[in-house]
């Protein structure tokens, strides 16, 4: 094993006990960055300001000083999370010079013990889609095939992580923008609980269902990063799937998958099963159009007025924001809903105060009916698809539009609030990872990483993406 193969516990604990050096480390990171600059995950990168952060921080240690929780580990952060030290583009051209005088606050939390910004990740552009094919900055390339997508809109972070070119990294998710990325990829991501982490300094989709969320290779190490933020020592650990219960809601999640996607999804379950678990066949009633009521109105409604808030913290206003924007989709999106609202602000209000908690309840009944530790579902119905393909993609023989193929699944929980993590579950014939998803019910996050853990160990690692010569 290489020191870029190091899990995020692993190079902290070196880096804690002096066996590895912080300035060290980030060598060997900074000439994987720039060994995979093609696959273009960065919009900025400073190996100048990294080197100077890491050897204070060897210095810090050398003296004597306190090492924190997270001493020396280099974090990629998506480029919609505000950051004092870099810009702040959101991915879009209005934005390219946006310096923020503040840390996001879970960020901070993160820096202050003792983790380091290492740089700032692609996207797709204002985290408004599910390809990161970005028309300002270019399209992010999955590690694994560079001719395909890498998934959004978290799509840079997911693959620094995938290209040992960071062991950590943080992201949002509005509608799976955290898992979408890591299932294609082949890494782990996760969205917490609504309000856990809060998305507090990214700029805003909608308050609703944004939260930021965290992406490794390892779910331990999602775990660590998971007791810094909620300043937690931890809790009893689950040693075995016995008597875990999970729910399979097929008619919804299972309903035409790629017939790879369909047969690594039966594996895992029977995996599952082998590791005690038990599967529990039931569905959720009518949560297709439940989540349809609010999904997209919602979204596209907030989206207007969140952004319009943002913007006064900016020189900008959405005119110049529009005129900026380089991704066909985000642009014309943009341009429509600013014109024509989905709903009106009464239309808005009964959504919120009758429709959401309609959605909420039938996710709570179904936990609680079938008593339920947690449910479980292929993150995505396809795997990766070719970079371009950003209006429709074919799923066995039928053309489906792409954004509603890849989210299809992740979009209803981000909804309802609930926690999700996606886990690599396996591979296609041609080398694409593939993800699986466990939701659990509000709050449960610490138990849902528990069970995603344990799968993940018995699963074990998939291959790591192509090796540059």
């Amino acid at each position: 094993m290489t020191v870029l193969d190091l899990t995020a516990v692993e190079a902290v604990k070196s880096m804690r006990n002096g066996d590895l050096k912080v300035s060290d480390y980030v060598e060997i990171i900074i000439t994987q960055i720039k060994a995979e600059s093609d696959l273009n995950a960065f919009i900025t990168f400073d190996e100048f300001r990294l080197r100077a952060q890491a050897a204070a921080l060897d210095h810090h240690r050398e003296a004597g000083g306190d090492c924190g929780l997270l001493f020396g580990l280099p974090i990629a952060v998506k480029d919609n999370i505000e950051t004092s030290d870099y810009v702040t583009t959101g991915g879009t051209g209005a934005l390219k010079n946006h310096q923020p005088n503040h840390n996001a606050p879970v960020l901070q939390k993160l820096l202050d013990q003792g983790a380091l910004v290492l740089g700032k990740t692609n996207l797709h552009e204002l985290a408004f889609g599910i390809t990161s094919n970005n028309g300002v900055f270019g399209p992010v390339k999955n590690p694994h095939n560079p001719d395909m997508i890498a998934g959004g809109s978290s799509g840079g972070s997911a693959v620094t992580v995938a290209a040992r070119m960071s062991p950590f990294a943080v992201g949002t998710d509005t509608g799976g923008s955290t898992r979408i990325p890591p299932a294609l990829c082949g890494i782990v991501g996760f969205r917490p609980t609504i309000g856990r982490y809060g998305a507090e300094g990214a700029i805003p989709i909608s308050h609703t269902r944004d939260t930021i969320g965290t992406m490794a290779r390892t779910v331990t190490d999602i775990q660590l990063i998971d007791q810094v933020i909620m300043d937690t020592g931890g809790s009893p650990p689950l040693t075995d799937l016995k008597g875990i219960r999970l729910g399979v809601a097929r008619e919804y999640f299972y309903d035409n998958l790629d017939r790879e996607v369909a047969k690594a999804t039966d594996h895992a379950l029977e995996l599952l099963t082998d590791l005690g678990a038990e599967i529990i066949e039931a569905d959720i009633e009518n949560l297709s159009a439940l989540n349809e009521a609010v999904s997209l109105p919602v979204c596209l409604y907030e989206a207007i007025a969140d952004m319009t808030d943002y913007l006064e913290t900016t020189e900008l206003n959405f005119d110049q924001l529009i005129a900026d924007m380089g991704s066909p989709d985000v642009k014309g999106l943009y341009q429509a809903i600013r014109t024509d609202p989905p709903v009106t602000s009464d239309g808005y209000l009964a959504l919120i105060k009758e429709d959401r908690p309609k959605l909420t309840k039938a996710y709570r009944n179904y936990f609680k009916k079938h008593n339920l530790d947690a449910m479980v579902f292929p993150t995505t119905k396809i795997p990766a698809r070719p970079i371009g393909q950003d209006e429709a993609v074919d799923i066995n023989g039928t053309e489906v539009p792409t954004f509603s193929a890849y989210i299809h699944n992740t979009d209803p929980s981000s909804n309802a609030g609930i926690p999700g993590v996606s886990v690599p579950m396996g591979m296609t014939d041609t080398g694409l990872p593939l993800g699986l998803e466990f939701d659990g019910p509000v709050h449960s996050d610490v138990r849902l990483l528990q069970i995603a853990d344990i799968y993940q160990k018995a699963k074990g690692p998939l291959p790591t993406p192509r090796k540059k010569s």
